[in-house]
């Protein structure tokens, strides 16, 4: 049986991580079977390596590996790609074509990035995983594979399964084995053994002498957290092998080679959006029945004000209300009131005021008239429908009937606003 160490060697893996070595260990235990396997880390840190040890390690070692790098195909393809189509299945297939999971039965497919295929696909690949059948694309017959999976993700799958992404069934059927590669950072002591290694090839292609580095660079090459792990790793060792003449590297010089770090503290996410950001129409009618609910309130305030203490005292005490009620005046003389009696009501038919600040307010002495607030936020109410119209109609007209642009000044959707031009005939 194959060892970790010469696994390492024959697959160039430098490394000395317990976690590492931990996963080369899973690889070496799983090949001999047909389990499915889930290699998961950070994009660049090697995943591609596992499957072609378990292939080598298998019985499948003398079929095809086929590695399908699942996020770099089009959604409209995909399927072909994989799984073939007939001839005249679709515009363009003027042949019948093998898909990937034919040519490779015998052998292993190893597909990279499985957290970007489509919902679609990934029924057809579960078929596949239950009980190796597939239908080509345009054809009603059902075609058996024998071939042995091994998947690749650096996302968060159980993230996209909450968020619908990613059928949970075909998670748990990819995920026989999972085998987790940890990031560059977390294996400090390989980073340098890393970066000799690229300097050494880099000195042999480019027949230049090797570059090195002195202990303040080496320090500072560990505590960099290499985000793009040993691929970005691989790229700074190449540049500055190439253009840099002098071969001593210090911190300073490997410092200029090194992107500026984000802060690593944790920063607070807005969850909830702004006070004024509506994505639904729901949100703007609310907002609007909110506002108009305030502006009630004051009146209620106001006209209660007026029956108790009169008009012309109102007017001197309540003047900032007043102003916000109808609207600010360069003079408090425009706003005017008729005394009446403290047990003065408004009359239904003098409910015009608030859209005239300078009419007078007329009082009836029936207090049984009064119902003023209800009634105003009756038809308010009722209003709302016509004031949605208007504002989508000037929404439209002031963008020359695009929707686009209409929706999103209005702060809705574009497939919303075309629900109600529709419902409202506009």
């Amino acid at each position: 049986m194959e060892t970790v160490q010469s696994i390492k060697q024959r697959f160039e893996i430098i490394g000395n991580d317990p976690k590492l070595n931990r996963a080369i260990e899973k690889a070496i235990q799983v090949a001999p079977t047909d389990i499915s396997v889930l290699v998961v880390g950070e994009s660049g840190v090697g995943k591609e390596s596992i499957p072609k040890i378990i292939h080598s390690l298998s019985h499948r070692k003398h079929g095809k590996y086929i590695a399908v790098n699942c996020g770099a195909i089009p959604e409209g393809t995909i399927d072909s790609e994989l799984f073939g189509h007939e001839k005249g299945s679709f515009t363009g297939a003027t042949s019948t074509r093998e898909g990937y999971f034919e040519v490779a039965s015998g052998g292993t497919i190893f597909l990279d990035e499985v957290g970007e295929l489509p919902l679609t696909t990934q029924v057809r690949l579960l078929r596949i995983l239950e009980n190796g059948e597939f239908l080509k694309v345009g054809s009603s017959q059902v075609q058996k594979t024998d071939v042995r999976i091994v998947a690749a993700t650096n996302v968060n799958l159980f993230d996209a399964i909450e968020k619908g992404k990613f059928r949970e069934d075909l998670y748990y059927r990819l995920s026989t084995v999972d085998i987790t590669l940890p990031p560059l950072r977390d294996r400090k002591d390989d980073i340098h053994l890393l970066f000799r290694k690229f300097a050494a090839d880099f000195a042999h292609k480019y027949k230049m002498p090797p570059i090195k580095l002195d202990d303040n660079a080496v320090q500072l090459l560990q505590k960099f957290r290499w985000g793009g792990n040993i691929r970005q790793l691989r790229n700074v060792a190449e540049q500055i092998s190439v253009l840099e003449t002098n071969r001593d590297i210090s911190a300073a010089t490997l410092q200029s080679y090194l992107p500026a770090e984000a802060s690593n503290l944790p920063s607070v996410i807005k969850d909830k959006k702004a006070e004024n950001d509506f994505s639904t129409e729901r949100d703007i009618l609310y907002k609007v029945l909110f506002d108009m609910k305030a502006d009630l309130h004051d009146l209620k305030k106001l006209t209660l004000e007026l029956m108790k203490n009169g008009s012309a005292k109102v007017q001197d005490i309540n003047t900032n209300l007043i102003q916000k009620i109808y609207g600010s005046k360069e003079s408090e003389s425009e706003i005017s009131f008729e005394e009446e009696p403290n047990n003065a009501v408004f009359s239904p038919e003098s409910r015009s005021f608030g859209t005239n600040p300078t009419e007078k307010i007329n009082f009836v002495e029936n207090e049984d008239d009064f119902q003023f607030a209800e009634t105003v936020e009756e038809e308010e109410i009722l209003k709302l429908e016509q004031r949605e119209i208007e504002m989508i109609k000037k929404s439209l007209e002031k963008n020359k009937g695009k929707r686009k642009a209409a929706a999103d000044e209005l702060g809705i959707s574009e497939r919303t606003l075309y629900r109600k031009i529709k419902q409202f005939d506009l």
